[in-house]
């Protein structure tokens, strides 16, 4: 199952410069998603981020493998309007990502408990792991 982006739109509430996924190639519902992110030199954090030699933050890596993780999530029955950072273990950041990098977000859903969910993330570039992360999200029909 692939999800566009005009899908991912009124699934997430994230809009530029903070939607951080331009699709998800693949989804098992309840198990795992892939999800794309194309990065251009044109993406705001590198103006500020080490602008004679741009890089990608880790934390917003670690924030879209988040976003791909909302749409897993949602397409495996949890259902709300937004979905919030619990916990964020075991992140390492291996390799920079750079403009013209595509980063592969590998997904997979370790545990739910009602609107609770753990999940491992793994993203990648040009199949080399760039950072990983394990992390729980809470999806919730209140606005803060």
């Amino acid at each position: 199952m692939i999800v566009e982006h005009k899908e991912i739109c009124s699934i997430l509430p994230h809009r530029y410069p903070f939607l951080f996924i331009d699709k998800v190639i693949d989804i098992e519902e309840g198990k795992k998603a892939v999800g794309i992110k194309n990065l251009t030199i044109n993406e705001p954090f590198f103006q500020g981020h080490f602008p004679d030699n741009p890089v990608m933050p880790g934390v917003l890596v670690v924030e879209a493998m988040a976003q791909t993780a909302g749409i897993l999530a949602y397409k495996s029955g949890v259902k709300g309007n937004s979905i919030f950072f619990m916990s964020i273990e075991k992140a390492k950041f291996r390799r920079p990502v750079f403009p013209g990098d595509q980063l592969m977000l590998e997904i997979r859903l370790l545990h739910r408990r009602n609107t609770v969910c753990k999940f491992e993330g793994l993203a990648y570039v040009d199949n080399k792991l760039v950072a990983e992360a394990e992390f729980t999200a809470m999806v919730s029909d209140k606005e803060i």
